[in-house]
């Protein structure tokens, strides 16, 4: 299996990604402050790589940061969450279809191996992890780096705990998983299409429906 250094990251991407991951799931409500002392302990690190993971989400829109009042999180809503997870349901989409053209046995045993792999992950924290190196081998084997570029900008909207924040989805996401490496091994460029489409808007629905029941009750 691959190590999980292989999505770390830098120590400013894996602070990016859990301060996103905290705002996009509501953690950390739109309003409220970024203590960037509290951060920078948290991570175990120096200020720099913690302003700079701030910086990025200032311009992703989900903080804002000013000399006088600090670090205020924007946040996101149910309709971001819905055009964000359409968009990227476009792209892996087509990231599917293309794969299931150019895939080759070695990289659908390698992806075989993955699915088995997140679904001996059920029900653990890990799984979340096993199921991003799964759906990012399959964005590989589109063989199209400018479209892997786009979808791994799209894909910094999903909660890289998604599943364990959704359980619910769980079951569902390993049986699509079946869907669409049948589809990729038969070559049904269409049919690939269809379920990674439909995988990725079932999730953002999900996502959108929680931050309006969370919205209604702050």
């Amino acid at each position: 299996m691959t190590s999980p250094l292989d999505i770390a990251g830098t120590v400013r991407e894996r602070a990016a990604r859990e301060l996103r991951d905290r705002i996009i799931t509501g953690t950390l409500a739109p309003g409220s402050r970024i203590d960037l002392d509290a951060i920078t302990e948290e991570f175990a690190t120096s200020r720099t790589p913690v302003r700079e993971a701030l910086l990025e989400l200032s311009f992703e829109g989900l903080v804002r940061v000013a000399p006088r009042s600090g670090i205020t999180v924007i946040g996101v809503n149910s309709d971001d969450v819905t055009d964000s997870f359409t968009i990227l349901g476009v792209l892996t989409g087509q990231a599917a279809a293309w794969a299931a053209e150019r895939i080759t046995a070695d990289e659908l045993g390698r992806l075989r191996e993955l699915a088995a792999d997140v679904a001996q992950r059920s029900g653990e924290d890990s799984i979340g992890e096993a199921n991003w190196l799964f759906h990012q081998e399959i964005h590989r084997a589109a063989h199209s780096p400018r479209l892997l570029t786009q979808i791994r900008q799209a894909a910094r909207v999903v909660p890289s705990n998604f599943l364990t924040v959704f359980p619910e989805h769980e079951e569902h996401s390993l049986d699509e998983h079946e869907e669409l490496l049948d589809a990729l091994e038969a070559k049904n460029a269409e049919a690939a299409r269809a379920i990674a489409e439909r995988h990725v808007l079932e999730a953002g629905r999900s996502l959108a429906a929680w931050l309006d029941a969370q919205a209604a009750t702050s």
